[in-house]
């Protein structure tokens, strides 16, 4: 039966999206949960689950759910033929269960469907395979016909017999996109049984698939810096050029791009990894104390001066300082630098004594240092005694590419910093990422997930979570120099999309989760010409 326009709307839309998550990450994990998490806003899904066949143990076990719990997830484990999971892992064929209460087949090792009524829902698996060997499946369960759903509240008719095959098309249609990040998540399993669901893996654990940069950042790259963009790649490389030897460093680029990441993962692939990391901010104290905070002072040589104080210089001997906002010293302090450079050596203040340092330094700048020495303000000769070896690490807006891998990184920091369980970004929140410019840079990222993290009610991050400055012209379709009535207007339409994706097309719903009357929310999707109805199964 040909499918009805809404439902082929809503089918490409789901599909549009599972693609979306495959592309825009590598951590498989996630993009497992993700695409689940998906599923469940556009098919009505109760709960989801993927399970993957151990061939070492012949054991399937699950690997990732939506709407389990870590310890029902636990016990998910099945033996081919066991069950409806263990049947479609043995024969290869989707299976579809009416009604879970009427077949005894079906076992519930997970315990879960003791926690809410069964009567009414459906269960369909298909399996996952590469090639014609079956490695898993992909399960859902469904309201099924009509009566009190899960919820104890009236559910909307299960699909019609005619549209079950369609229902098992669809899954099985996302059971094959997702199917290499399952061969190789299983692949890892039976290398690590024991590891399953607790490590973090990658696309790039198979190296077939990889392409150079992508070995490469994968790797060699620094742990302390996410990324993927040729851009990046580009710094890695050099950093991985400078970090062995004892050279000088000047890390340039804008504010908030991740200077003193680059700094801190040149000491730490370095021989002086083992010895100090000491950072100091050159903008950050008044000029004043400057000299005593890099060079140390003798008790007396100045108002407050108690004691003997160390430096910075000689608190990272054998190891490395980093010099940050270099471009903020006065020229007496650029002076004095030089020669500790040059000479190894320098006075505390207040002392004639000199001491010798076996130090590296590593200096950034947001700063044009070559604009600065035109205007007097930065010394020539420290400028080509610092820049031996320039890395320009660039502008998020250059490296588009690790947005989202970033984006997901805060999401989970904030999540547990917060206590929140955000799953996933919407598409329009993607979008906005992806159109903007950051002149903020990664900090300004960082910032706007937080923010979100914190807004978030649904565990999903929605355009209207982010901050004004990404409801822009190009991010949000509104006309340029649009006003404050057109911006509203945006945010609005896109909150009434998403409560209607929620309440699968029920108006009324629809209107109470917007704290709307029904007639109120049938003026707004007027207003904005929404078709509700194809939000409905």
């Amino acid at each position: 039966m040909k499918a009805p326009a809404k439902e082929t709307t809503n089918t490409i839309s789901l599909l549009a999206e599972v693609s979306r998550a495959l592309n825009y990450t590598k951590d498989i994990n996630k993009v497992l949960r993700d695409i689940l998490s998906i599923m469940s806003e556009h098919m009505n899904m109760v709960r989801g689950v993927i399970t993957i066949l151990n061939r070492d143990t012949n054991e399937i076990v699950i690997n990732e759910s939506f709407g389990l719990t870590e310890e029902e997830q636990a016990r998910g484990r099945y033996m081919p033929g066991e069950g409806i999971i263990g049947q479609v892992v043995e024969t290869g064929r989707s299976r579809v269960v009416p009604r879970i209460d009427d077949e005894p087949q079906f076992l519930d090792r997970t315990g879960s469907r003791n926690r809410i009524k069964t009567e009414h829902l459906c269960f369909v698996c298909v399996p996952i395979k590469v090639d014609n060997e079956v490695i898993g499946t992909l399960s859902a369960d469904r309201p099924a016909g009509t009566g009190e759903n899960h919820t104890g509240k009236t559910s909307m008719p299960y699909q019609e017999e005619e549209s079950t095959q369609e229902l098992i098309d669809l899954l099985s249609i996302i059971a094959a996109m997702i199917s290499q990040a399952v061969r190789i998540k299983q692949l890892a399993q039976e290398e690590r049984p024991e590891d399953v669901g607790q490590e973090p893996f990658s696309f790039y654990r198979e190296d077939a698939y990889e392409t150079e940069e992508e070995q490469y950042s994968t790797k060699l790259k620094p742990a302390n810096i996410i990324g993927n963009s040729k851009a990046m790649i580009a710094v890695f490389r050099m950093i991985d050029k400078i970090a062995p030897t004892n050279a000088t460093a000047l890390i340039l680029g804008e504010s908030g791009v991740g200077k003193e990441l680059v700094a801190s993962a040149i000491h730490y692939k370095s021989h002086r990894a083992e010895k100090p990391f000491i950072k100091f901010n050159c903008a950050a104290l008044p000029e004043s104390i400057i000299e005593s905070e890099l060079f140390g002072h003798e008790k007396g040589s100045f108002t407050g001066a108690t004691t003997n104080r160390l430096g910075r210089f000689e608190l990272a001997d054998g190891g490395t300082i980093f010099l940050d906002e270099i471009g903020e010293l006065s020229l007496p302090i650029q002076a004095k630098l030089l020669r500790t450079l040059q000479e190894k050596e320098f006075e505390r203040v207040g002392s004639s004594k000199t001491l010798k340092t076996d130090i590296r330094v590593i200096a950034a700048t947001n700063r044009d240092l070559e604009k600065e020495i035109e205007n007097g303000t930065f010394r020539e000769d420290l400028y080509y005694r610092l820049n031996i070896f320039p890395i320009t690490v660039p502008p998020l807006r250059e490296r588009k590419a690790d947005i989202l891998l970033l984006a997901d990184y805060f999401v989970e920091k904030y999540n547990a910093l917060n206590f929140k369980g955000v799953r996933r970004i919407s598409t329009r929140a993607i979008d906005m990422f992806m159109r903007y410019h950051w002149p903020g840079n990664v900090r300004e990222l960082e910032n706007c997930i937080e923010r979100a993290v914190i807004l978030s009610e649904d565990n999903v991050i929605h355009g209207y979570h982010l901050p004004p400055t990404l409801q822009t012209a190009e991010s949000s379709g509104t006309p340029a120099g649009g006003s404050l009535q057109q911006r509203l207007d945006t945010i609005e339409h896109e909150m009434i999309i998403e409560a209607l994706k929620r309440t699968k097309g029920n108006m009324a719903k629809a209107a109470t989760q917007l704290g709307l009357t029904e007639r109120v929310m049938g003026l707004r999707v007027k207003k904005f010409g929404i078709e509700y109805k194809k939000y409905r199964p």
